[in-house]
């Protein structure tokens, strides 16, 4: 019967409801969700929501970010120093397979491989007593971070709104019709785990239950979740089933959910009467007020930045629509919302004093996910993070900044037992208690790297703020993630550099290596290295601190191999020429030189910034969803904005049902297809996105360095730069018309610019010159590539004028508007390196 009655909707749209459709940062559909990856997601960074919007069963499927299975655990292999060199032999003797069986039997978690994030259950409520729905009509405004469903039943108009407050720590949900006495409903909980549902009074419901138990860790989390009911005429009434709600005008209803959970050490918090706390408090404000708190916390970090690409008649769509025709329709405000999306998400799954946004931020419908629904940080974790500082989210940072001050004391242990070394290591993969060991098997999980990638975020977000208070708070982490690969390094008997062993270039396995990923001096893990003790380095210099090591840092980043350039021309992925042209895995590790580092560039290492575009050009553009994700920021980085904008087309490609897959995408909710759901993907597109308007990261800021042809006019403001710079620019027929630069800490501010303009005011631009004084934008210098005879590279051409300088004080704000002197001269281009 419901079936049938869905035929209708959309068909017959009311005055009201067509006047409310879309609008430039609106996802909208005009019929329910049927599936998880059609639902809208909610959250505040501790709590999340996927809604519906049913009219007959409206279904919130409810997280909360410390729900997890098992309790605090560790995953350190004793055996480790037993194996260790041996394995180190085997592989500079070229027996892959016995490395890997060794690595596999001794250093590989025996048992605890992490636990996994958790559904708490679902809320729903049962309106089976609507007739006929007309005028369908659902949306997530993520301006306003407001999902709102509407529609007519019986002559009646009914209205849904939910969404999660920042401040007030609660769900938010308000029914209202145009009729009094309206609204009749049951109200229930339900979950997978073990759980209790009661009505512990007339207007509150309650579940309460604990998490499951995985790899022999006893489920120990316990949740408390509430639902208190707040009615506008009407009465409520009690049963075993939950609660009904009968003849009511309006209802509005707060959830609340908290666990026990205090740290990653601990689980002694009252989860009752932390949840209890929450909800008491919103009740006693009305929904007007609770609805003003949430959008004054929201749309403080939310309206920072705004991005227009212009409009396009695709938005009379529905979103799911829109998404299906993209590849055949240009629709640039689908790129808008996309783009601002993965703002939504970060803001909406990482707050400060929460948890990290895990595998898929905070919203997850299973107890058993993909992949646990870990913190995977060979990629996956720091990808979510990639737009944090640069649009502008910089606390949406904290909760991966204190993660990482946690493994960086988990991880000493795992040093000390694993390796025998000083400091901290992390490997492949980590989870909510902060486990450091070796997870699933050693050809995913053989990657003792990850404490040396995330560091990189603790020096990324001081270059953003220029804060050395923050920057002595971080600083032993990084000097005992450097120390730790003081003493794991060791010394390689062809050229006796110092490389990482056992390791692996993430998740690869190279031909010839008898079916085995592990390997030494990984091209990645070089990059890592370099950049860990550079960087380290240069925080002991700011901070004046541990000048005597100074000279230790600087022989091992002597004795690093050097990046090489193989006999295809590409850039080599492990320490022999191993690449395979017609690899097309999506993990393209080795490229890390290129980006989020800035090892590569076209302005200081155009041989090596070649021979990545040709490893680009081997793996393909068709990938999974975060894979494609990472490779616009790859192309962005090439100064190619025309294939930039093909991966963000790819990117945006329907794909209708949640499941596995090889190919991603994006799902009818703008949820990133990995597939299954992964949301870095997300998140990659929308630093890649940034990247193609600004970056930062080549000793200058520049300015729309890669923007497609497509992309004609339009605008972005509020996005970030090294140094403190804020950056906003608008352009027409693809040249830059008017730009903004607020200077945040003052000093010189370098800028590439797109075509000529004029400075306001009495500050002038002059010629840039020699290396940028703003230390801010100093690059290291990287060793000289070694480069194959048989390697064949072709010139890149840029443009090497238009760079400028101008001296900024702190709060200041200076503006560039187009001159048309660059119709009156040539720009002048040279190759950047000579031809083979």
């Amino acid at each position: 019967m419901k079936s049938g009655l869905y035929i209708t909707i959309g068909l017959l749209i009311s005055i009201f409801s067509f006047a409310q459709k879309g609008g430039k940062y609106k996802l909208w559909y005009d019929k329910p969700a049927k599936q998880w990856v059609e639902a809208l997601p909610v959250g505040n960074g501790n709590m999340a929501a996927m809604v519906y919007g049913d009219p007959y069963q409206e279904k919130l499927q409810l997280n909360e970010g410390t729900f997890w299975s098992g309790g605090p655990s560790r995953n350190d292999n004793p055996d480790a120093p037993k194996v260790l060199d041996s394995i180190r032999y085997y592989l500079f003797h070229g027996n892959y397979k016995r490395a890997q069986i060794l690595a596999d039997k001794g250093l590989t978690a025996k048992t605890v491989h992490g636990s996994a994030f958790q559904n708490i259950g679902d809320f729903t409520l049962d309106l089976n007593n609507l007739k006929e729905i007309r005028n369908y009509y659902r949306e997530l405004d993520i301006e306003k971070a407001i999902a709102t469903t509407t529609f007519t039943s019986g002559g009646i108009y009914f209205k849904r709104e939910v969404f999660a407050s920042i401040p007030d720590h609660v769900i938010v949900i308000k029914l209202s019709s145009d009729h009094k006495n309206a609204l009749n409903f049951t109200a229930k909980f339900n979950s997978e785990l073990k759980k209790n549902v009661k009505a512990i009074d007339a207007n509150t419901l309650q579940m309460d239950g604990i998490s499951s138990t995985l790899d022999g860790i006893p489920g120990q989390v316990k949740f408390n979740a509430l639902a208190k009911f707040i009615t506008k005429g009407g009465k409520t009434q009690t049963s075993e089933e939950g609660i009904s709600v009968s003849n009511a005008h309006e209802v509005m209803i707060l959830i609340s959910i908290a666990t026990n959970f205090t740290d990653y050490k601990n689980l002694n918090t009252d989860e009752v009467a932390k949840a209890r706390k929450y909800i008491e408090a919103a009740a006693n404000k009305s929904f007007k007020t609770l609805v003003q708190n949430h959008l004054n916390a929201y749309q403080n970090y939310f309206k920072r930045v705004d991005l227009n690409l212009g409009t396009s008649e695709a938005a009379k769509n529905p979103t799911d629509v829109r998404i299906k025709n993209f590849a055949t329709g240009y629709d640039p405000e689908l790129i808008s919302l996309y783009y601002q999306f993965g703002r939504y998400l970060l803001i909406s799954s990482s707050q400060p004093g929460g948890q990290p946004a895990n595998l898929q931020g905070i919203w997850n419908n299973s107890n058993k996910p993909a992949w646990d629904s870990k913190y995977t940080i060979n990629i996956n974790t720091e990808m979510n993070y990639w737009p944090a500082e640069k649009t502008n989210l910089s606390e949406m940072h904290e909760p991966l900044i204190q993660m990482i001050k946690d493994l960086s004391e988990t991880g000493k242990e795992t040093a000390k037992t694993m390796y025998n070394s000083r400091g901290w290591v992390a490997h492949h993969n980590t989870d909510i208690w902060r486990i450091t060991g070796v997870v699933d098997f050693a050809n995913a999980g053989m990657w003792p790297m990850g404490g040396a990638w995330l560091s990189q975020h603790l020096w990324e977000k001081y270059l953003y703020s220029g804060d050395e208070h923050y920057l002595r708070t971080i600083y032993p982490v990084l000097k005992s993630a450097a120390q730790f690969y003081e003493d794991f390094l060791i010394e390689e008997p062809a050229h006796h550099w110092l490389v990482a062993s056992p390791s692996m270039s993430p998740e690869n396995i190279p031909q010839g290596h008898q079916g085995s990923a592990l390997a030494a001096g990984n091209t990645m893990d070089n990059q890592l290295m370099f950049d860990l003790f550079t960087k380290t380095k240069k925080a002991a210099q700011i901070l004046n601190t541990d000048s005597d090591k100074i000279q230790v840092w600087n022989t091992i980043i002597s004795k690093l191999p050097p990046m090489k350039i193989g006999s295809y021309g590409q850039l080599q992925e492990w320490m022999e020429d191993l690449d395979d042209p017609k690899d097309n895995h999506r993990h393209v590790s080795h490229l890390y030189g290129l980006f989020p580092s800035n090892q590569i560039s076209p302005f200081t290492t155009p041989e090596l910034l070649d021979a990545s575009r040709t490893v680009l050009i081997h793996r393909g553009d068709v990938s999974t969803g975060w894979s494609m994700g990472w490779k616009v920021n790859l192309w962005a980085k090439l100064l190619d904005g025309n294939h930039a904008n093909k991966l963000i087309k790819d990117q945006l490609t329907l794909v209708e049902k949640d499941g596995w897959g090889s190919k991603g995408g994006t799902y009818p909710n703008l949820f990133d297809a990995h597939p299954p759901f992964q949301i870095d993907g997300n998140f990659g597109c929308t630093s890649g996105i940034t990247e193609m308007l600004l970056q930062t990261q080549n000793g200058f800021i520049d300015i729309l360095p890669t923007l497609p042809d497509e992309w004609k006019s339009g605008s972005i403001s509020g996005l970030k730069a090294y140094g403190g710079f804020e950056v906003s620019v608008s352009w027409e027929n693809n040249q830059a018309k008017e730009m903004t630069i607020k200077s945040g800490l003052g000093g010189n501010c370098r800028i590439r610019l797109p075509n000529e303009m004029k400075l306001s005011g009495n500050t002038k631009l002059k010629n840039a010159e020699g290396k940028n004084p703003n230390p801010f934008f100093e690059i290291p210098e990287t060793p000289k590539p070694l480069i194959s005879d048989k390697a064949r590279l072709n010139p890149v051409e840029i443009k090497t004028d238009l760079i400028y300088d101008f001296p900024t004080e702190a709060g200041k704000l200076y503006t560039l508007k187009w001159s048309d002197k660059s119709s009156e001269r040539q720009s002048e281009t040279k190759s950047t390196y000579n031809k083979n």
